[in-house]
């Protein structure tokens, strides 16, 4: 039932639940909430669940490598996470910022990263170039989210009132910054070729521009919680929504991998496709901010720096 949300037990396969630390759908564990500050795998994504250990403030984001064997998480002070195969290539967690950072994209390769603040900073490491921001621009909303074109020369960043702001070789396709919207924009995602991007609000509600096409949004849909995240399909031609309490919504050609929902989770974050060009899993990302956890290594991965 494509963009329907649906219980973990119905379809998540076992070897997922079993990366998850999760009984079987006929358990009463299968129901259990995984961890604050940890990574949820869902599909046969090899990743695995880890939980982060010693972070200084709110992780608020994730990137995942481009062979989804590992990802970066990213707090609100601009500390980094690294797992799998995911490189430590520096953080802003030593540094005094004049915003909060509120999201990252990786390079192509997997060699570095963009951090991303509320107010349009750009902080780049690895082979991540630096393009321009918006800090020291007057801002009519908050950024929150961004984007990095296919070949890693540019980045798109969105504002929560639907503007769009252009870097490097990002072209600007359009924007919702002129719109009286429903509710706030929280991501932005960009087509496989960067010849346009959707922009994801608050209640579901997609906006398509350039060459991203419209498969269907939960902007008419009652929600029980509030959307706060999307990932594309490596083919373009679809997109998963995740909501706060971990409900995926697929739409396209993407397929439901399982969810969080009902199982009590409340505070999802953001989500990553994984394994590209197959994305045959996605990872959510679960947080709460006031704790910090031993980590909880499915893979025997661990955390590199923060």
């Amino acid at each position: 039932m494509t963009g329907a949300r649906r219980g973990l037990a119905a379809l998540v396969p076992l070897v997922a639940l079993a990366c998850l630390g999760l009984a079987g759908p006929e358990s009463p564990a299968a129901a259990a909430a995984p961890p604050a500050n940890s990574v949820v795998p869902f599909g046969s994504t090899a990743v695995g669940a880890n939980a982060v250990a010693g972070a200084n403030a709110a992780v608020v984001g994730m990137a995942a490598t481009p062979d989804g064997g590992g990802y970066w998480l990213v707090a609100s002070d601009g500390g980094i996470f690294s797992y799998g195969d995911a490189h430590y290539y520096g953080s802003t967690g030593s540094l005094h910022l004049n915003a909060p950072i509120v999201g990252m994209a990786a390079t192509p390769g997997g060699g570095g990263y963009w951090l991303v603040a509320s107010d349009g900073g750009i902080f780049s490491y690895g082979d991540a170039s630096f393009h321009g921001s918006a800090g020291d621009l007057r801002l009519n909303a908050p950024i929150v989210g961004m984007a990095a074109t296919p070949g890693g020369g540019g980045y798109w960043l969105v504002a929560s009132d639907g503007g769009i702001f252009s870097y490097g070789d990002a072209s600007f396709h359009g924007s919702a910054g002129s719109l009286l919207l429903n509710a706030p924009v929280v991501g932005v995602a960009a087509t496989p070729d960067g010849g346009g991007y959707w922009l994801v609000a608050r209640d579901g509600g997609i906006f398509a521009y350039g060459d991203a096409h419209f498969y269907g949004s939960t902007g008419d849909i009652h929600l029980d919680k509030p959307v706060v995240g999307m990932a594309p399909s490596a083919s373009g031609q679809g997109y998963w929504l995740v909501a706060s309490d971990g409900g995926i919504f697929a739409y396209g050609d993407v397929q439901y991998l399982g969810s969080e929902g009902g199982t009590g989770v409340d505070d999802i974050v953001s989500l990553a496709p994984t394994a590209a060009p197959t994305l045959q899993g996605i990872l959510g990302l679960r947080v709460r901010a006031a704790h910090a956890l031993t980590p909880r290594l499915a893979t025997g991965w661990s955390s590199l720096s923060g």
